[in-house]
């Protein structure tokens, strides 16, 4: 309800709650499941970042946050901005390389993206 999906309390390095409640999901398979989501692609302007909502085949209800070219960008255009040194991606391997046309590019527009 009203978007707010409360992760488990599982300690990890102090927090008391983590992502370590959650896991990685490859970006190929959040592009693939973001259209048919319960929500479709949502935006939180807080955190300047896309997240979409889904159940899954037992009805458990699941968020998925992730970043796009547009996410990206934005972080990469505030780092620019205040003379930072850089920019990291958590993990460019997560990215869709199979070669497919729409995996190729929106494996390329994440790249360009890190450069404003």
């Amino acid at each position: 309800q009203d978007h707010v999906c409360s992760l488990p309390k599982v300690p990890f390095r102090g927090a008391p709650c983590s992502d370590a409640a959650g896991r990685q999901v490859p970006y190929s398979t959040i592009m693939k499941q973001v259209n048919g989501s319960l929500s479709g692609a949502l935006w939180d302007e807080v955190q300047k970042a896309p997240f979409y909502e889904y159940k899954d085949s037992v009805g458990q209800f699941h968020q998925v946050w992730f970043d796009d070219p547009h996410s990206i960008s934005l972080k990469a255009a505030y780092v620019k901005s205040r003379g930072l040194r850089g920019i990291g991606m958590w993990n460019g391997n997560s990215l869709d390389y199979s070669g497919e046309a729409a995996a190729e590019q929106q494996t390329q527009a994440m790249w360009q993206a890190l450069t404003p």
